[in-house]
Protein backbone atom coordinates (compact mmCIF):
# COMPACT_ATOMS: atom_id res chain seq x y z
CA UNK A 1 0.00 0.00 0.00
CA UNK A 2 1.36 3.39 -1.00
CA UNK A 3 1.40 5.57 1.91
CA UNK A 4 -0.12 9.46 0.72
CA UNK A 5 2.39 12.13 1.43
CA UNK A 6 -0.94 14.47 0.52
CA UNK A 7 -1.19 16.80 3.07
CA UNK A 8 -3.80 19.51 1.73
CA UNK A 9 -6.55 18.41 3.64
CA UNK A 10 -4.34 20.12 6.94
CA UNK A 11 -5.83 24.00 7.95
CA UNK A 12 -4.56 26.04 5.67
CA UNK A 13 -2.35 27.85 8.62
CA UNK A 14 -0.40 24.27 8.97
CA UNK A 15 3.08 24.42 8.76
CA UNK A 16 3.01 21.21 7.52
CA UNK A 17 0.63 20.73 4.81
CA UNK A 18 3.96 19.61 2.77
CA UNK A 19 5.60 16.63 2.70
CA UNK A 20 8.76 16.60 5.17
CA UNK A 21 11.91 18.26 3.39
CA UNK A 22 14.25 16.38 4.80
CA UNK A 23 17.34 18.72 3.84
CA UNK A 24 16.20 21.66 5.27
CA UNK A 25 15.19 20.21 8.61
CA UNK A 26 18.50 18.48 8.72
CA UNK A 27 20.37 22.07 7.97
CA UNK A 28 18.32 23.23 10.78
CA UNK A 29 19.23 19.94 12.94
CA UNK A 30 22.41 18.08 11.78
CA UNK A 31 21.93 15.23 13.82
CA UNK A 32 18.80 14.43 12.02
CA UNK A 33 20.69 13.06 8.93
CA UNK A 34 21.70 9.75 10.32
CA UNK A 35 18.34 8.55 10.57
CA UNK A 36 16.98 9.67 7.16
CA UNK A 37 17.12 6.40 4.46
CA UNK A 38 15.76 6.23 1.57
CA UNK A 39 12.22 4.01 1.74
CA UNK A 40 10.57 1.24 -0.45
CA UNK A 41 8.62 4.43 -2.17
CA UNK A 42 12.02 5.83 -3.10
CA UNK A 43 11.18 8.77 -0.49
CA UNK A 44 13.49 9.99 1.84
CA UNK A 45 11.84 9.08 5.24
CA UNK A 46 12.53 7.91 8.69
CA UNK A 47 11.72 4.63 10.90
CA UNK A 48 8.33 5.99 12.89
CA UNK A 49 8.81 2.14 14.79
CA UNK A 50 12.65 3.83 16.20
CA UNK A 51 11.60 6.01 18.81
CA UNK A 52 15.23 7.75 18.42
CA UNK A 53 14.42 8.70 15.23
CA UNK A 54 10.94 10.13 15.56
CA UNK A 55 12.50 12.49 18.78
CA UNK A 56 15.08 13.59 16.69
CA UNK A 57 12.37 14.16 13.64
CA UNK A 58 10.16 16.65 16.65
CA UNK A 59 13.57 17.81 17.46
CA UNK A 60 13.82 19.23 13.80
CA UNK A 61 10.57 19.92 13.23
CA UNK A 62 9.99 22.10 16.42
CA UNK A 63 13.27 23.80 15.73
CA UNK A 64 12.94 24.74 11.96
CA UNK A 65 9.26 25.90 11.96
CA UNK A 66 9.07 26.88 15.65
CA UNK A 67 12.32 28.09 16.96
CA UNK A 68 12.00 25.84 20.00
CA UNK A 69 16.06 24.72 20.17
CA UNK A 70 15.69 22.76 23.46
CA UNK A 71 13.26 19.76 23.37
CA UNK A 72 13.53 16.64 24.33
CA UNK A 73 10.90 13.93 26.81
CA UNK A 74 11.82 11.26 29.10
CA UNK A 75 12.29 7.65 27.95
CA UNK A 76 9.02 5.70 27.17
CA UNK A 77 6.84 8.99 26.92
CA UNK A 78 4.79 9.94 24.04
CA UNK A 79 6.49 11.76 20.74
CA UNK A 80 3.69 13.59 19.16
CA UNK A 81 2.76 13.86 16.08
CA UNK A 82 3.58 17.44 15.97
CA UNK A 83 1.06 18.34 12.39
CA UNK A 84 -1.81 16.71 13.94
CA UNK A 85 -1.22 17.98 17.26
CA UNK A 86 -0.59 21.87 14.95
CA UNK A 87 -4.34 20.84 12.99
CA UNK A 88 -6.06 20.61 16.73
CA UNK A 89 -4.79 24.50 17.81
CA UNK A 90 -5.54 25.37 14.36
CA UNK A 91 -9.30 24.41 13.93
CA UNK A 92 -10.00 25.43 17.36
CA UNK A 93 -8.36 29.27 16.62
CA UNK A 94 -11.10 29.37 13.98
CA UNK A 95 -13.53 27.78 16.91
CA UNK A 96 -12.78 30.98 19.10
CA UNK A 97 -12.88 33.49 15.85
CA UNK A 98 -16.69 31.94 14.80
CA UNK A 99 -17.08 33.03 18.43
CA UNK A 100 -16.12 36.72 17.82
CA UNK A 101 -17.57 37.53 14.87
CA UNK A 102 -15.10 36.32 12.18
CA UNK A 103 -12.00 37.77 14.09
CA UNK A 104 -9.15 36.53 15.95
CA UNK A 105 -9.28 37.53 19.70
CA UNK A 106 -5.77 39.09 19.65
CA UNK A 107 -3.13 36.52 21.31
CA UNK A 108 -2.34 38.13 24.09
CA UNK A 109 -6.70 38.09 25.26
CA UNK A 110 -6.32 34.25 24.84
CA UNK A 111 -5.75 32.20 28.05
CA UNK A 112 -5.83 28.35 27.18
CA UNK A 113 -5.97 25.40 29.44
CA UNK A 114 -4.29 22.62 28.34
CA UNK A 115 -5.14 18.96 30.59
CA UNK A 116 -3.02 16.86 30.54
CA UNK A 117 0.06 18.56 29.09
CA UNK A 118 2.50 16.03 29.01
CA UNK A 119 6.24 15.80 28.98
CA UNK A 120 6.24 16.93 25.91
CA UNK A 121 4.50 20.80 26.28
CA UNK A 122 3.57 20.29 22.76
CA UNK A 123 0.22 22.36 22.49
CA UNK A 124 1.62 25.15 24.88
CA UNK A 125 4.43 25.34 22.39
CA UNK A 126 2.28 25.36 19.36
CA UNK A 127 -0.63 27.57 20.45
CA UNK A 128 1.78 30.16 21.80
CA UNK A 129 4.34 30.36 18.95
CA UNK A 130 1.27 30.20 16.43
CA UNK A 131 -0.91 32.23 17.99
CA UNK A 132 1.00 34.39 21.17
CA UNK A 133 -1.87 32.50 23.56
CA UNK A 134 -0.97 31.99 27.11
CA UNK A 135 -1.65 28.90 28.39
CA UNK A 136 -1.80 26.76 32.28
CA UNK A 137 -1.35 23.04 31.75
CA UNK A 138 -1.93 20.50 33.69
CA UNK A 139 -1.02 17.00 34.19
CA UNK A 140 -1.37 14.09 37.26
CA UNK A 141 2.15 12.64 36.77
CA UNK A 142 4.92 14.57 38.41
CA UNK A 143 7.55 13.39 35.79
CA UNK A 144 5.91 14.92 32.68
CA UNK A 145 5.10 18.41 34.86
CA UNK A 146 9.02 18.62 35.47
CA UNK A 147 9.74 17.66 31.84
CA UNK A 148 7.28 20.49 30.27
CA UNK A 149 8.80 23.02 33.32
CA UNK A 150 12.53 22.25 31.81
CA UNK A 151 11.69 22.22 28.25
CA UNK A 152 9.78 25.93 29.24
CA UNK A 153 12.88 26.91 31.15
CA UNK A 154 15.09 26.07 28.15
CA UNK A 155 13.42 28.14 25.45
CA UNK A 156 13.46 31.93 25.85
CA UNK A 157 10.13 31.85 23.66
CA UNK A 158 8.34 30.03 26.44
CA UNK A 159 9.35 31.52 29.55
CA UNK A 160 6.51 33.66 31.38
CA UNK A 161 3.76 32.15 28.95
CA UNK A 162 3.21 28.46 30.45
CA UNK A 163 2.49 27.68 33.90
CA UNK A 164 2.32 23.41 34.98
CA UNK A 165 0.33 22.70 37.34
CA UNK A 166 0.17 19.42 39.32
CA UNK A 167 -3.23 17.69 39.07
CA UNK A 168 -3.06 16.21 43.25
CA UNK A 169 -6.31 13.93 42.80
CA UNK A 170 -6.34 11.56 39.43
CA UNK A 171 -10.22 11.53 39.56
CA UNK A 172 -10.44 14.92 39.00
CA UNK A 173 -9.58 17.33 36.31
CA UNK A 174 -10.76 21.00 36.79
CA UNK A 175 -10.97 20.73 40.63
CA UNK A 176 -7.67 21.77 41.37
CA UNK A 177 -6.64 23.37 38.82
CA UNK A 178 -8.82 26.27 37.71
CA UNK A 179 -8.12 28.78 40.65
CA UNK A 180 -11.16 30.75 42.35
CA UNK A 181 -12.08 33.84 39.44
CA UNK A 182 -9.60 32.67 36.79
CA UNK A 183 -10.83 32.62 33.59
CA UNK A 184 -9.72 30.59 30.29
CA UNK A 185 -10.91 31.33 26.62
CA UNK A 186 -10.39 27.35 25.77
CA UNK A 187 -9.42 23.86 27.04
CA UNK A 188 -7.41 21.62 25.16
CA UNK A 189 -6.92 17.64 26.21
CA UNK A 190 -5.66 14.64 24.07
CA UNK A 191 -7.19 12.61 26.60
CA UNK A 192 -5.97 8.83 27.31
CA UNK A 193 -7.63 6.77 24.28
CA UNK A 194 -7.46 3.26 25.73
CA UNK A 195 -8.95 1.11 28.64
CA UNK A 196 -6.52 -1.04 28.52
CA UNK A 197 -2.64 -1.23 28.08
CA UNK A 198 -3.13 -4.28 25.95
CA UNK A 199 -5.54 -2.51 23.79
CA UNK A 200 -2.96 0.65 23.57
CA UNK A 201 -0.21 -1.63 22.34
CA UNK A 202 -2.78 -3.53 20.08
CA UNK A 203 -3.25 0.09 18.16
CA UNK A 204 -0.19 0.89 18.15
CA UNK A 205 0.82 -2.50 15.95
CA UNK A 206 -1.70 -2.13 13.89
CA UNK A 207 -0.83 1.27 13.24
CA UNK A 208 2.59 -0.27 12.26
CA UNK A 209 1.12 -2.76 9.78
CA UNK A 210 -0.98 0.22 8.31
CA UNK A 211 2.16 2.36 7.59
CA UNK A 212 3.84 -1.01 6.16
CA UNK A 213 6.07 -1.18 9.16
CA UNK A 214 6.98 -5.03 10.00
CA UNK A 215 6.71 -6.45 13.68
CA UNK A 216 9.71 -6.66 15.36
CA UNK A 217 10.91 -8.18 18.90
CA UNK A 218 11.70 -5.10 20.82
CA UNK A 219 7.63 -3.92 20.35
CA UNK A 220 7.17 -2.78 23.65
CA UNK A 221 10.33 -0.90 24.02
CA UNK A 222 9.65 1.06 20.77
CA UNK A 223 6.07 1.41 22.11
CA UNK A 224 5.45 5.30 22.98
CA UNK A 225 4.01 6.70 25.98
CA UNK A 226 3.25 5.60 29.81
CA UNK A 227 0.40 4.27 31.37
CA UNK A 228 -0.87 7.76 32.45
CA UNK A 229 -1.00 8.73 29.00
CA UNK A 230 -2.30 5.87 27.36
CA UNK A 231 -4.94 4.25 29.67
CA UNK A 232 -7.95 5.54 31.61
CA UNK A 233 -10.68 3.09 33.19
CA UNK A 234 -13.41 3.08 30.55
CA UNK A 235 -11.16 4.20 27.55
CA UNK A 236 -11.68 7.85 25.90
CA UNK A 237 -15.82 7.79 26.35
CA UNK A 238 -15.18 7.59 30.20
CA UNK A 239 -12.82 10.11 30.23
CA UNK A 240 -14.50 13.12 28.11
CA UNK A 241 -17.50 12.12 29.67
CA UNK A 242 -16.56 12.86 33.03
CA UNK A 243 -14.76 15.66 31.77
CA UNK A 244 -18.14 17.28 30.68
CA UNK A 245 -19.56 16.52 33.91
CA UNK A 246 -16.98 18.43 36.01
CA UNK A 247 -16.59 21.36 33.79
CA UNK A 248 -20.35 21.74 34.87
CA UNK A 249 -19.06 23.41 38.30
CA UNK A 250 -16.88 25.88 36.49
CA UNK A 251 -19.64 26.60 33.43
CA UNK A 252 -18.95 30.42 33.78
CA UNK A 253 -14.96 29.84 33.91
CA UNK A 254 -14.47 28.86 30.32
CA UNK A 255 -15.94 30.35 27.49
CA UNK A 256 -15.51 26.69 25.39
CA UNK A 257 -14.70 23.24 26.33
CA UNK A 258 -12.90 20.61 24.04
CA UNK A 259 -10.79 17.90 24.14
CA UNK A 260 -9.66 14.91 21.06
CA UNK A 261 -12.26 12.40 20.18
CA UNK A 262 -9.87 9.43 18.27
CA UNK A 263 -12.81 7.15 17.65
CA UNK A 264 -16.23 7.55 16.74
CA UNK A 265 -18.18 4.99 18.63
CA UNK A 266 -17.42 7.27 21.57
CA UNK A 267 -19.64 10.08 20.18
CA UNK A 268 -22.68 8.57 21.14
CA UNK A 269 -21.81 8.13 24.96
CA UNK A 270 -19.99 11.92 24.45
CA UNK A 271 -23.38 13.06 23.09
CA UNK A 272 -25.26 11.73 25.94
CA UNK A 273 -23.31 12.96 28.78
CA UNK A 274 -23.57 16.44 27.20
CA UNK A 275 -27.24 16.35 27.41
CA UNK A 276 -26.90 15.50 30.60
CA UNK A 277 -24.61 18.43 32.04
CA UNK A 278 -27.13 20.87 29.94
CA UNK A 279 -24.59 22.93 28.08
CA UNK A 280 -25.82 25.31 25.63
CA UNK A 281 -23.89 24.94 22.39
CA UNK A 282 -22.23 21.79 21.24
CA UNK A 283 -19.81 20.93 18.38
CA UNK A 284 -17.94 18.70 16.11
CA UNK A 285 -14.96 19.91 14.38
CA UNK A 286 -13.60 16.64 12.24
CA UNK A 287 -9.43 16.28 11.52
CA UNK A 288 -8.40 14.58 9.17
CA UNK A 289 -4.27 13.98 8.85
CA UNK A 290 -3.32 11.35 6.58
CA UNK A 291 -5.19 7.97 6.98
CA UNK A 292 -5.92 9.25 10.34
CA UNK A 293 -10.02 10.72 10.87
CA UNK A 294 -10.38 12.59 14.36
CA UNK A 295 -12.55 14.66 15.49
CA UNK A 296 -12.50 17.97 18.02
CA UNK A 297 -15.68 18.26 20.22
CA UNK A 298 -16.19 21.18 21.79
CA UNK A 299 -19.12 22.56 24.32
CA UNK A 300 -19.69 25.76 26.17
CA UNK A 301 -22.68 26.78 28.97
CA UNK A 302 -22.01 30.33 28.11
CA UNK A 303 -25.68 31.51 26.88
CA UNK A 304 -25.64 34.45 23.86
CA UNK A 305 -25.88 36.78 26.40
CA UNK A 306 -22.82 35.85 28.27
CA UNK A 307 -20.68 34.94 25.39
CA UNK A 308 -21.76 38.85 23.96
CA UNK A 309 -19.89 40.16 28.02
CA UNK A 310 -17.50 37.95 27.76
CA UNK A 311 -16.02 39.51 24.15
CA UNK A 312 -16.51 42.82 25.24
CA UNK A 313 -14.61 41.96 28.41
CA UNK A 314 -11.85 40.03 27.26
CA UNK A 315 -11.37 39.82 23.19
CA UNK A 316 -12.74 43.80 22.04
CA UNK A 317 -11.09 45.80 24.97
CA UNK A 318 -8.13 44.14 24.72
CA UNK A 319 -8.35 44.18 20.64
CA UNK A 320 -8.52 48.08 21.17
Amino acid sequence: MKISTDKKELHPRNRHREPYNFPELIKSLPELGKFVTINKFNNESIDFSDPAAVLMLNRALLRHFYGIVHWSIPEKYLCPPIPGRAEYIHRIADLLSFSNHGILPPGKAVKVLDIGVGASCIYPILGNIAYGWKFVGSDIDPVAIKSAEQIIASNDLLKGVVDCRLQKTSYNIFKGIIREGELFDITVCNPPFHSSFAEARSGTLRKWKNLGIARKNNADQNFGGVFTELVYKGGEEAFVSRMIEESALFSTSVFWYSCLLSKSTSLPLVTKAVREAGVYDFNIIPIAHGNKVSRVVAWTFLTDMRQKEWRQKRWQVLNA
